[in-house]
């Protein structure tokens, strides 16, 4: 079995979708829970969320990801 593509080594993904411009500037990113799971997966992530102190939801296959520690209500 050969190694994984850089852009799919766990680490480097996560690092990778932190460093966009909408995460630096403290914005929401989204990612599919399925690439979640096959990439780094879904402890790894929480772990990581939790380590820069973002919060994150989960909806119809979608983790949507708060890049700031502010916070966050569901309204309904």
């Amino acid at each position: 079995m050969s190694a994984p593509a850089p852009h799919m080594h766990p680490d480097y993904w996560l690092r990778t979708i932190f460093a966009s411009q909408a995460a630096i500037r403290g914005g929401v990113i989204r990612r599919s829970v399925r690439d979640v799971e096959m990439i780094v997966g879904r402890a790894a992530f929480e772990r990581e969320l939790k380590r820069r102190g973002y919060h994150a939801v989960e909806n119809a296959g979608q983790f949507v990801i708060f890049c700031n520690n502010e916070p966050v209500r569901i309204l309904c």
